[in-house]
């Protein structure tokens, strides 16, 4: 059969001339799928073809350019997150192919781009001005790529240009030039820039003041949005439907931002995004398009989305494809981009809310949505080629000018985190709060959408109810739960369609398709046994997503007994392939998913490959770090000649780019998919202790379910995992523990408390991140926190134990093979023990613990990888308590607390900082091929030092107070190396998210406990810098009097006043909040907890922990005297000592 095709895609002008001329250029090419197949390497011919012409469309006019600065975005945040590992990874992919030199700036050491694999020089340092002027200075680039690093790139590109920095050393910005950044950034501009062209955006007026805002919301008229320029994920954006609330919400956004726009809210309008492309001569593609599930008014990152768009017209969908590309060309932009647009649910209206002209969330989603590698090309086109010369990567034969088409739909469906916060708003709208998010592939909506559902966290089943107090204000108000309420309203509540979409305005299309779902489910209680489903029911529910636990809770079954009953029946999932063309043109892929509604597979299966199983969903406790462990794993089996098959479903992520592995199931980290994957497959082995808390879940029951599970034995694992094992075993090898009790019921926990004495410690099994864990004070507490522990874990115990105070914690990294520890590192935390690891400040090598510790702690070591006879990687806490001083080295307490037989969140950093690849010595353990001998990495001498700082979103989370305890709150990490503990640490905090460094003559602001030294011997440090010193109560003002010669203001401190409260904080020029309180806040009016809160709403930096306060304090007292002013570019200034690449720091490049 022959097939013709042409080249597809919005074509420039010029070429689209010449290619009607077609006596000059047979560009149409006509092939047999048998000659295709005949040409064992496929080859792309229209970068040849190409060459032919003699003007900007000829093929290899690229730029001139060898060395790219490369900028990455910091540590993950709420609103930019592990999306930009992938697209910055993308981006060094991209440059090394083109033989360019790349350097990169990122001080996030757990992602996979921060590794010499990828990028050949890397600093650790702060993404600032100042940081990456002296990185130029230093390694004369002569390129620079500012779209590959988030909002924290873009701002920091366009400071860059305006200080002259890019003129001053001759740095060419590749790609989106920086003018067209500012507009699409610039509200005023780019309202303007859209006239031009008349496409009609959501009116709105830019504003400075709270004045002025209240004015422009006159002239526009309520309900009102606030957005500000300049942030990222709606960040101080949010709606007001009267005067009061507005002038509330411009008080936080101007702190902010220093402009807001006051615009007319069209909340109910349905949501559409367009990813567009765009190279140097005018060529566009528009490369996916999505449809929010939730109408206009919650933020695109907090939405459910579905890609391609559902329930838009052939007419709808042209008029905004055709405003799209009309946008990005008008606006000049070279590369990606996305529109965003709000579309008249009845009719052909529609309003352009804003273009990101750099890569985003949308377009990491759009990219595992259509196999189209947007980053990738996007960097490609920065440098200089054009979109017909590239060939599409997916099938390496066809055009990357061209538009994929699907033959399946995938749903999107944030993850959030909301309910490990104290006093949080759980709404969620135009600000975004959500901390990761999971994709799903199906062949229709319902398969996509609950597949999703269970990917966001696995005790959901699938579409379901959940016990709402007012289930009506939930469905008209969005939570971070709304699908519940929707699933609620529809399973048990009776409403109908209609009932739902007057609340909701979700469109009906969506809730009928839910409506099928709700069906189904009755259908199998019907029945209400599982020998009453036949071939056809079973069939039919597996077509519309349900998994065989969701059927067994209809029916009453066991998940194993559905699965057996199913098999019988003959009915499994077919695999398919993700080929952007919808299978038009033969594609050899390895992206692939697995479906219900199909009848054949689309490849087979002789591999016999090793399954690595990723970390899913980004969330706090678990993000991505697990991610370059995966990663690592796939690349250290596939070095050793193994081949690997990678099952993970987050968009975000590396270890979901199909060039990593030889497989990629885009799937469910779930029993019945591993087990589906793992059969169909004929794998050789499981990889469980690489992806976080996930895959160690289910690693026993894939073992009893005859799967090789590689490395350490799962029943082992299993007496890590279950608290009551796991203290037997260390009482029989000698290895200390605080004293601890299972629990059964309040009384007995009451009488274990009374005796060993508050506080006390009360945990479930089997979590990650802390999760429901609790320190306890009291009686009172003990009774309100015992309810909340048992709901995490039903089948497992909760263990209560004695919490010492004032401990130092240590944590140790190791990976052992057959019981015998090979590579170890001991990271020393700077908090007290009670600090989560995941947000406490990381040390190593340890400055503080003397050669007698550090041999204790690896005989501890030793003696846990023996006992659970450790194969692979594993992770231990310890506490150290010297009684404050009474007890020597030899003496004092070491007390596990904790030992993970999987990777841990540190394994990057460890790794990156000795220099030693953990994961790769831990896949030689698990294959059990070329073992290393072991080596004492803690017994060589370091001439560096690095800090791993975490990287919190308060910002993002109104009302929640930032307060640190056994609850992980942060959503990312980063480090910087140093020649000792203040180096390191002094660019480590400068490198957390928008830190502004507090300058002398500016105010610093003093509170919390004055029970002890700590908070006046912080003062001190910092007393004779030149800091003005203000307090809130006459109490604390007393207390430092004692250890500062400077006057101490008392300032009036308005509780509920947010405005107040902001002019104080301007006229006395608070640049620092120092807050040691002893306990989180009971209430809202609490002193300790306002300052708190307002330090992170007014984006003022916040110590609120004594031995970090301490460091800060004397990281400024030996450095803010030489940190040089770069408001403007200095005529001269000095390279500081940190100021290194990472390779310099470790002496070569062997991570």
């Amino acid at each position: 059969m022959m097939q013709t095709r042409i080249l597809r895609g919005s074509l420039s002008l010029g070429l689209k001339a010449r290619l009607h001329c077609r006596k000059q250029l047979p560009l149409i090419r006509t092939f047999t799928v048998a000659t295709q197949l005949r040409n064992k390497e496929p080859i792309y011919e229209g970068a040849g073809l190409l060459l032919a012409f003699k003007d900007e469309h000829s093929a290899n006019q690229l730029v001139d350019v060898s060395k790219v600065l490369v900028i990455g975005s910091g540590g993950l945040s709420i609103g930019q997150a592990g999306e930009f590992d992938y697209s910055g990874s993308q981006a060094i992919k991209a440059l090394k192919e083109a033989n360019k030199q790349s350097i990169l700036i990122n001080p996030n050491i757990a992602t996979n781009q921060t590794s010499h694999a990828l990028a050949d020089e890397i600093y650790y340092l702060p993404v600032t001005p100042e940081y990456i002027t002296y990185i130029i200075e230093r390694e004369r680039p002569d390129g620079i790529l500012l779209t590959f690093g988030g909002q924290t790139g873009l701002n920091v590109g366009v400071k860059l240009e305006k200080m002259g920095v890019f003129e001053r050393y001759g740095v060419r910005v590749l790609g989106t030039p920086i003018s067209t950044l500012e507009t699409s950034e610039d509200r005023d501009l780019f309202a303007k820039a859209l006239k031009e062209i008349n496409i009609p955006i959501a009116e709105s007026i830019a504003v400075e003041t709270v004045d002025d805002a209240l004015a422009a919301a006159r002239e526009v008229g309520y309900p009102i949005i606030v957005r500000s320029a300049y942030s990222l994920g709606g960040l101080g954006s949010g709606f007001a439907a009267d005067e009061t609330e507005l002038r509330n919400l411009a008080a936080t956004s101007l702190s902010l931002a220093p402009q807001i726009l006051v615009e007319k809210s069209l909340k109910g309008w349905k949501e559409v995004e367009y990813e567009v492309v765009r190279d140097r001569v005018g060529n566009c593609i528009t490369v996916c398009n999505m449809e929010n599930f939730d109408p206009l008014g919650v933020h695109t990152g907090d939405s459910i989305v579905v890609a391609p768009s559902q329930t838009l017209s052939d007419e709808e969908y042209h008029m905004l494809r055709s405003a799209a590309i009309k946008i990005i060309r008008h606006l000049g932009v070279v590369g990606e981009c996305n529109v965003q647009y709000a579309l008249q649910p009845d009719g052909l209206d529609y309003r352009v809310i804003e273009v990101n002209a750099r890569l985003s969330r949308s377009s990491a989603l759009a990219s595992k949505a259509t196999g189209y590698p947007l980053a990738y090309t996007a960097a490609k086109i920065a440098l200089g080629y054009t979109l017909p010369e590239l060939p599409n990567p997916v099938t390496k034969t066809t055009s990357a000018n061209f538009e994929p088409s699907l033959d399946y739909m995938v749903t999107k469906i944030p993850r959030w985190d909301l309910s490990k916060f104290q006093h949080v708003k759980r709404d969620i709208g135009s600000a975004m709060k959500s901390v990761g998010e999971v994709m799903a592939i199906g062949r229709n909506f319902e398969e996509s959408f609950q597949k999703a559902i269970r990917q966001v966290d696995p005790s959901y089943i699938g579409f379901q109810g959940d016990k709402f107090e007012d289930l009506d204000e939930v469905l008209k108000n969005p939570t971070d739960r709304r699908w519940l309420a929707v699933g609620q309203a529809l399973l048990h509540e009776g409403y109908t369609v209609d009932q739902v979409h007057e609340l909701s305005k979700i469109d009906k299309w969506f809730l009928h398709k839910l409506m099928n779902i709700v069906n189904m489910y009755r259908e199998l209680e019907d029945v209400g046994s599982l020998p009453g489903i036949n071939s056809d029911l079973m069939r039919r529910a597996k077509k519309l997503g349900f998994s065989d636990k969701q059927i067994g809770l209809s029916v009453g079954a066991k998940e194993l007994e559905v699965r057996e009953v199913r098999k019988s029946f003959g009915i499994t999932p077919f695999v398919k392939k993700i080929d952007t063309l919808a299978a038009e043109f033969p594609a050899n892929t390895n992206y692939l998913y697995t479906t219900y509604n199909a009848t054949s597979h689309d490849l087979d299966f002789n591999d016999k490959g090793t399954l690595v199983l990723g970390s899913g969903v980004y969330r706090i406790g678990s993000s991505v770090e697990f991610d370059w462990c995966a990663v690592s794993t796939a690349r250290a089996l596939r070095e050793s000649g193994h081949k690997t098959i990678m099952i993970n479903y987050n968009p975000e992520t590396v270890s979901t780019d199909f060039d990593e592995v030889d497989r990629l199931y885009f799937e469910e980290l779930s029993l019945e998919r591993v087990l589906d994957i793992y059969e169909l497959e004929h794998s050789s082995g499981v990889v469980v202790s690489v992806g976080g808390q996930l895959p160690q879940n289910i690693a026993l029951q894939l073992q009893e379910q005859n799967c090789n599970v590689l490395g350490t034995n799962p029943e082992d694992i299993d007496k890590a995992e279950d608290r009551h094992k796991f203290s037997q075993i260390l009482d029989s090898i000698n290895v200390d523990q605080p004293q601890w009790k299972e629990l059964t019921s309040i009384e007995e926990a009451e009488k274990f408390a009374n005796e060993v004495g508050y506080p006390v410690l009360v945990r479930p099994s089997y979590v990650l991140s802390g999760a429901a864990m609790s320190v306890i004070n009291s009686k009172v507490e003990l009774d309100s926190k015992l309810s909340n522990a048992a709901k995490v874990s039903q089948d497992h115990p909760v263990v209560i134990s004695k919490f010492i105070q004032g401990a130092q914690e240590i944590d140790i990294d190791g990976v052992a093979s057959q019981g015998t520890v090979l590579v170890h590192a001991v990271s020393e935390h700077i908090e007290n023990a009670g600090v989560h690891s995941g947000d406490a400040t990381l040390v190593l090598p340890p400055q503080n613990l003397s050669p007698v510790i550090m041999a204790r702690l690896k005989e501890i070591a030793d003696k846990v990888a023996a006992a659970w006879k450790i194969t692979g990687p594993f992770n231990m806490q310890i506490i150290k308590n010297d009684k404050n001083g009474e007890l020597d080295d030899a003496n004092c307490e070491l007390k596990v607390i904790e030992c993970n037989i999987r990777a841990s969140r540190s394994f990057p950093f460890v790794s990156k900082v000795l220099g030693v690849n953990f994961i790769d010595v831990a896949s030689k353990a698990l294959l059990q091929e070329n073992v290393p001998a072991p080596v004492d990495l803690m017994a060589k001498s370091y001439k560096r030092v690095a800090t791993k700082v975490p990287q919190f979103s308060f910002t993002r989370l109104a009302g929640a107070d930032p307060f640190l305890g056994v609850e992980m709150a942060s959503t990312g990490e980063v480090a910087c190396f140093g020649k000792d503990v203040v180096e390191a640490y002094w660019t480590s905090i400068q490198s957390t998210m928008n830190f502004n460094v507090p300058k002398p003559g500016s105010g610093i602001l003093l509170g919390g406990d004055l029970s002890n030294a700590k908070l006046g011997q912080v003062a001190a440090t910092l007393s004779g810098l030149g800091y003005h010193f203000y307090v809130a109560s006459s109490s604390v003002a007393s207390y430092l009097k004692q250890y500062v010669s400077e006057p101490i203001d008392i300032i009036d401190f308005p509780k509920t006043d947010k405005r107040a409260l902001r002019e104080i904080f301007q006229n006395k020029k608070i640049s620092c909040v120092i807050n040691l309180a002893r306990a989180r806040a009971e209430d809202l009016l609490d002193e300790d907890y306002v300052m708190r809160r307002n330090a992170i709403d007014f984006a003022i930096p916040l110590f609120n922990e004594p031995n970090t306060s301490a460091l800060f304090a004397q990281c400024l007292k030996e450095n803010i005297g030489a940190k040089q002013d770069f408001s403007q570019l200095p005529s001269n200034f000095t390279i500081p000592a940190e100021v290194k690449r990472w390779s310099e720091f470790i002496g070569g490049k062997p991570v």
